[in-house]
């Protein structure tokens, strides 16, 4: 196997070749795109008209039912586009398509949140192929939505700092392409789970980067090596933000077995899918899921994931922390600096989104061995119960610890105590929270108070003190 990679690599020493398209220039087999240690095998993208980029528009008018589009000032005027919103390009990946559920999906989510044109962009044509075939692909792809973009700029008067592309996977290039070719001024481009293989420790220009787009970020979801793992997504940080859910690597929900992957309430072929790249879709329904969740993924910046899920990066700066996906240009800091890390976690289905708190509970009443839980109240919802210790449960000591509820319960109005130890005692041992503290994470700490103790399983409430 070595042999035949160092034989590729030696044979792409060779003069390359090149072949050019009317409209997008042309394009060369030669390094840093083919016959590298990382592209070792030579290959030309191929031709516009037989990869068939097509563009699909959907808008608040027409939500269900998309409007074929051209790169033509008059197939743009005489469709539902409009000048005066944003444009958000969706770009899916290696062997997808643009009329797969999820991208429409998607645009019918922004729907809910904001007027906007909604771009699927289809390129199947190129998308279907080996793998190697598709990332040179990806080149015309990216000049075909390039161009397109250029034509809203020159025959519609149109920003591109309105132009936000969102990419999955293979697409997350194509945008980096698309950003390449309009010099960095789109606005926005966003990488869910950019592919690894073949884009992976390449020069800039080859893969998503931050100078693509005046913005840039990305979720990772897949970020094992494809070697031995498999993981399909890039490790390596590729734009200003760059958030890694439950770490990057194992996304919660994608452990199934291989009955429940594949006979999946979607059908055979979303439960193959799930099967196949369960990690590496959880990118795209993130994105999805953050659109009608503004403020449920809290990504919060630390030095690694372990850090993060030993409670050590709680909470949010005074800046506050950005929202992974959608939300993502709303943070004050979104380009501060490039390569910032920022971790959260999620659901194991949707809804994904979680919200974070704090709390320390200050125990009273007599020594036992248990477990302590707690449940939040506030005006906007209530919180299932959360362990906050097990062990030796002493009076006057106090634990903290951190959980992500799948309830946004807004501002605390009061907490709900409970232990128990599933041990026979006839003594029947009484044990209360004196205090217990509430922290969100803006920082800002709710504070509960009781006298009270009570017995194993029984539920104490603590009101604001």
């Amino acid at each position: 196997m070595l042999q035949l990679w160092t034989l590729a690599v030696l044979l792409g020493a060779v003069a390359g070749e090149e072949v050019c398209y009317d409209r997008l220039g042309c394009f060369s087999n030669d390094a840093p795109w083919s016959g590298t240690i990382d592209r070792p095998l030579k290959a030309l993208p191929w031709s516009p008209s037989r990869i068939n980029t097509r563009f699909l528009l959907y808008t608040n008018e027409n939500p269900n039912n998309y409007q074929q589009i051209t790169a033509d000032a008059s197939s743009i005027r005489s469709s539902n586009f409009k000048t005066n919103r944003k444009t958000r390009f969706i770009i899916h990946g290696f062997i997808d398509k643009g009329e797969e559920n999820w991208l429409s999906d998607m645009c019918r989510n922004m729907f809910r949140v904001e007027s906007v044109n909604c771009i699927c962009v289809d390129w199947k044509g190129g998308s279907r192929t080996t793998y190697t075939q598709a990332t040179q692909n990806v080149r015309v792809v990216g000049a075909e939505v390039a161009y397109l973009a250029n034509l809203l700029q020159s025959e519609l008067g149109y920003s591109l700092n309105n132009v936000h592309l969102i990419g999955h996977s293979l697409g997350s290039h194509i945008a980096g392409e698309a950003g390449k070719r309009t010099f960095g001024a789109m606005g926005r481009i966003t990488g869910l789970d950019p592919a690894e293989p073949y884009f992976q420790g390449t020069p800039e220009e080859v893969r998503l980067d931050p100078s693509d787009a005046q913005f840039v970020d990305a979720i990772h979801t897949d970020a094992a090596p494809i070697v031995p793992n498999l993981g399909f997504g890039m490790s390596q940080t590729v734009g200003h933000l760059d958030f890694f859910p439950n770490g990057g690597v194992e996304m919660p929900g994608c452990q199934k077995n291989i009955l429940s992957q594949i006979v999946d309430i979607d059908g055979i072929w979303e439960g193959s899918r799930n099967f196949a790249a369960c990690n590496h879709l959880r990118s795209y329904k993130y994105y999805a899921d953050s659109i009608i969740n503004p403020t449920g993924f809290a990504g919060f910046s630390c030095s690694s994931y372990s850090v993060f899920a030993a409670d050590k990066c709680f909470p949010c700066p005074s800046g506050g922390c950005p929202q992974m996906g959608h939300y993502a240009d709303q943070y004050p800091g979104k380009t501060k600096a490039q390569f910032q890390k920022f971790y959260l976690n999620t659901g194991d289905k949707s809804n994904f989104a979680r919200w974070r708190y704090q709390v320390s509970v200050s125990l009273s009443g007599q020594k036992v061995t248990g477990h302590i839980l707690v449940s939040l109240f506030g005006n906007r919802g209530n919180s299932k119960q959360y362990e906050v210790f097990k062990g030796s449960l002493q009076p006057g000591t106090t634990h903290v610890t951190e959980f992500d509820s799948d309830v946004d319960v807004g501002d605390l109005q009061k907490v709900k105590f409970i232990w128990y130890n599933n041990v026979i005692n006839p003594s029947l041992p009484r044990v209360g929270a004196s205090k217990i503290a509430v922290e969100r994470n803006d920082g800002r700490v709710f504070n509960f108070c009781s006298q009270e103790t009570v017995r194993e399983d029984v539920l104490l409430t603590l009101s604001a003190c």
